[in-house]
C-alpha cells in the first residue's frame, strides 16, 4: 500500500478519547454557548445557580458575588457546603469529584434537590475546566476545607485548613484567557441577572461588589437585591414607567398537580404584550407548555366572564387570544422536578403536564379577581375590545405589507439600493439615517454584498403606537419589504416569518451624535417589539463610525479615532512630525466622503460592528419602556449615567 493511502486510513488509532474535562476545553461552546462575552458571564451564572439550588432546597439565604481587581470572580453562599467525605465509587473526596467530573452532583439524587436550575450537572466542573485558576473553600461541620485547580487539574488533594463557626461554599476563579476572547466582566450584566434571581426567589439576599471601580462617594460599586414579595415586586419593577390600567398586580402562588407555580400580571395602557417565563430560574424565552397554559387559562377565563356579563354583545367580530394580552406585562415562574427542554436554544419547556396545571392556576385566581373587582374587570374587557378593534384595523395594513413582500424584487422600496448577490448569508442591509448619508453609503459600498436603505428622519416610536399605526408607517413598511419578512406563522399570528429573509446582517448606521443615538434606539425598539426573532437569531448589528480624524503636515491621510483616549494618543503622536495638528470631529456620516466611510465603517476587513443580543429579556423590556415612554426623570437619569457624547459635543 502506498504512503498516500496509508495516510488516509481511518482506524482505531484515529479515535480520540477525551479524558475528564478535556472535552470541555476542546469544545467549550458546546457547554457554555460561546467563548465571548456571553460565555464569560455564563461562568458566573453556573456557580451562582449552585447556590440558588441550595436556597431552593431550603439551606441557603445569602449569596454574594465579587468582581476582583484582576477580573477574577468570587462567589460565596451560606449553604450546607459541598460534601468533602470520600466518594464510595470514585475513592476520592466528593468535593474533587464535583469539581472535576462532568455530570456529577447532587442534582441527580432526588433526595438532595427537588428542583434545580442546572440539571445536567456540568456547571461548576465546566467553570473549573475553563479557568486558569480556581480555588474552592468549604465551611462544613465546624471545619474549613480547601482545594485549588489549574485548568481543571487539582493541584493537591482536598485538605483541612482550619476551624470555623460558619457554613457554606466559596468559589474563586479566573477565566482562562487561552479560551475566552474577552476577559473583562461587565458589572451591569451580572447585576441584572442577580436582580432577576432575587425577584424569582423571594427571601434570598443576593449582592454584588465590584472591586475595580468606585462610586462618587469613594466606595466600591455595590448593590444588594432582596425581594419580599417575589414576582409582585418584579412586575412593579418592569412596569415602573408604564401607566397602570388596574391599581395592583394580579398575583397567584401555589402548587397545582405537584408543580409549584408563581404568576404576577399587570395591565397597562400600552399596546405591547410583555410575557416573561421561567422554569427553575431559567429564562425560557422560546416559551413552552407553561406559557401555553397561561395563555389558555387567561383567554378562556376572561372570555367567559365578558360573555356572561354581556360585555361583548355589541361586538360584531370574534375576539382573538392576542387581544386579551395587549398591554399586559406578566411573569410566569414554575419549578419542575425533571424539565424537558426543546427548541433551537434549549429554552422551550416541553413537559406536557405543566400546561393544564398553569391553566388551572390562572383560571382560579383570575375568576376570583374578576368577581371581586367588577370595576377593574370592566376596564380590562374594554381594553380587550379596543385591542380587537385595532387588530381589525391593523389587518388591512398588515395585508398590504404582506402583499408588498410577496412581490419580491419588483415590489422593493424605491429608496433601496439593493446588492447584486441573491445569497442571504453573505448579504448585508445598512439602515442609514437620511438621504445625504445614504447617498455617501451607496457610493462607498461593496455593491455585490451590501444594500443601503435610507430612512427619513426619526421612525415612529412603536412603544407608544397601536399595531395598525406601526404597520401604516411608510418607513416601517419599507423595512419589512426590504427584509422580505412577513408577520404571522402557523404557531403565532404575531410572530415574524423569516423564511424569506433577504439579508443575514442588518446593520444600523447612524450619526455619532445624540440624534443618531436616538434614531438607533427607535429602530432597536421596533426590532425588539416587532422583530425580536431577528435579534435572537443574531442578524442585527450596529455600525461604529469614528468620532475623530487626527491629521498633520507629515500625515495628511490622518488617523481615525473612536474614543477620547485614542484621540489624545493620536494628537501626541502627530505633535512629535513638528507640524500643525488638525482634529476633525465627525458629527454626521455625511461629513465623510465615500472612501472614508468605506474604510472606517463599512469595510468588513477594518470596520467595528457591535452585534445586538438579548442577554436579559426582562431587563431589555424595562429599559425600552423607560427610554421610549412618557416618564422623563428615569430616562434623564439613564442618559446622564450612560451618555457617550456629553463631553465630546461641548
Amino acid at each position: 500500500m502506498s504512503e498516500e493511502l496509508r495516510k488516509g486510513e481511518y482506524t482505531a488509532a484515529n479515535i480520540n478519547v477525551l479524558e475528564g474535562l478535556e472535552a470541555v476545553r476542546k469544545r467549550p461552546a458546546m457547554y457554555i454557548g460561546d467563548v465571548n462575552v456571553r460565555g464569560l458571564h455564563h461562568l458566573v451564572y453556573e456557580v451562582v445557580d449552585n447556590s440558588i439550588d441550595e436556597a431552593l432546597a431550603g439551606y441557603c439565604n445569602k449569596v454574594s458575588v465579587q468582581i476582583l481587581e484582576n477580573n477574577s470572580i468570587r462567589v460565596e453562599d451560606n449553604g450546607r457546603g459541598i460534601p468533602v467525605d470520600i466518594h464510595p465509587k470514585e475513592g476520592r473526596s466528593a468535593l474533587e469529584v464535583v469539581m472535576t467530573v462532568l455530570h456529577a452532583g447532587g442534582k441527580f439524587d432526588k433526595g438532595s434537590y427537588k428542583v434545580s436550575g442546572g440539571l445536567h450537572g456540568v456547571g461548576v466542573s465546566c467553570v473549573n475546566a475553563l479557568s486558569k485558576y480556581l480555588k474552592v473553600n468549604v465551611y462544613r461541620d465546624g471545619k474549613v476545607y480547601e482545594q485549588e485547580y489549574s485548568r481543571g487539574i487539582p493541584q493537591y488533594a482536598v485538605k483541612e485548613i482550619g476551624t470555623t463557626e460558619k457554613r457554606g461554599t466559596v468559589v474563586e476563579f479566573l477565566p482562562d484567557d487561552e479560551v475566552f476572547t474577552v476577559s473583562v466582566y461587565d458589572y451591569q450584566t451580572l447585576a441584572s441577572r442577580l436582580r432577576e434571581l432575587a425577584f424569582l426567589n423571594k427571601g434570598i439576599e443576593l449582592s454584588i461588589t465590584d472591586f475595580r471601580q468606585k462610586d462618587e462617594q469613594g466606595n466600591f460599586l455595590s448593590e444588594t437585591f432582596y425581594s419580599e414579595e417575589g414576582l409582585k415586586d418584579f412586575i412593579s419593577y418592569l412596569d415602573a414607567t408604564r401607566e397602570h390600567l388596574i391599581p395592583e398586580a394580579i398575583y397567584v402562588e401555589g402548587e397545582k398537580q405537584g408543580i409549584p407555580i408563581e404568576i404576577a400580571m399587570q395591565y397597562n395602557t400600552g399596546f405591547t404584550e410583555n410575557l416573561h417565563s421561567y422554569v427553575n430560574n431559567i429564562n425560557t424565552h422560546e416559551g413552552g407548555t407553561h406559557l401555553t397554559g397561561f395563555r389558555q387559562g387567561m383567554t378562556r377565563t376572561l372570555k367567559n366572564y365578558a360573555t356572561k356579563e354581556g360585555l361583548l354583545d355589541k361586538l360584531k367580530f370574534e375576539i382573538a387570544g392576542d387581544d386579551f394580552r395587549e398591554g399586559l406585562t406578566a411573569v410566569i415562574s414554575v419549578k419542575v422536578a425533571e424539565p424537558q427542554f426543546e427548541g433551537q436554544t434549549k429554552t422551550k419547556l416541553g413537559n406536557s403536564e405543566v400546561a393544564p396545571a398553569v391553566a388551572a392556576a390562572v383560571s382560579e385566581i383570575l375568576t376570583n379577581y374578576l368577581e371581586e373587582h367588577p370595576k377593574e374587570a370592566k376596564q380590562i374587557v374594554d381594553k380587550v375590545i379596543l385591542a380587537a378593534t385595532a387588530r381589525h384595523a391593523a389587518r388591512q395594513a398588515r395585508d398590504l405589507v404582506q402583499r408588498q413582500t410577496i412581490l419580491g424584487v419588483a415590489g422593493l422600496p424605491g429608496k433601496l439600493a439593493d446588492c447584486a448577490s441573491n445569497d442571504p448569508t453573505v448579504c448585508e442591509l445598512f439602515l442609514v439615517e437620511g438621504d445625504s448619508a445614504g447617498g455617501t453609503a451607496k457610493q462607498g459600498r461593496d455593491r455585490e454584498h451590501q444594500a443601503i436603505l435610507p430612512l427619513r428622519g426619526k421612525i415612529l416610536n412603536v412603544e407608544k403606537a397601536m399595531q395598525h399605526r406601526v404597520l401604516d408607517s411608510e418607513e416601517i413598511k419599507n423595512i419589512y419589504t426590504a427584509l422580505g419578512v412577513s408577520i404571522g406563522t402557523k404557531e403565532d399570528s404575531k410572530a415574524l416569518n423569516m423564511e424569506k429573509l433577504r439579508y443575514h446582517k442588518v446593520i444600523i448606521m447612524t450619526d455619532a451624535d445624540v440624534d443618531g443615538a436616538h434614531i438607533a434606539t427607535l429602530i432597536l425598539t421596533f426590532f425588539f417589539r416587532y422583530m425580536r426573532e431577528l435579534i435572537e437569531e443574531g442578524h442585527v448589528f450596529i455600525a461604529t463610525p469614528p468620532l475623530y480624524r487626527v491629521s498633520s503636515n507629515s500625515n495628511k491621510q490622518g488617523v481615525y479615532c473612536w474614543n477620547e483616549e485614542e484621540r489624545t494618543l493620536a494628537i501626541e503622536e502627530q505633535s512629535s512630525g513638528k507640524g500643525r495638528v488638525e482634529v476633525q470631529r465627525y458629527k454626521g456620516l455625511g461629513e465623510m466622503n465615500e472612501e472614508q466611510l468605506w474604510e472606517t465603517t463599512m469595510n468588513p476587513q477594518t470596520r467595528i460592528l457591535r452585534q445586538v443580543t438579548i442577554e436579559n429579556a426582562s431587563e431589555a423590556d424595562r429599559v425600552f419602556s423607560m427610554l421610549m415612554g412618557d416618564d422623563v426623570p428615569p430616562r434623564r437619569e439613564f442618559i446622564e449615567k450612560n451618555a457617550t457624547y456629553a463631553n465630546i459635543d461641548a
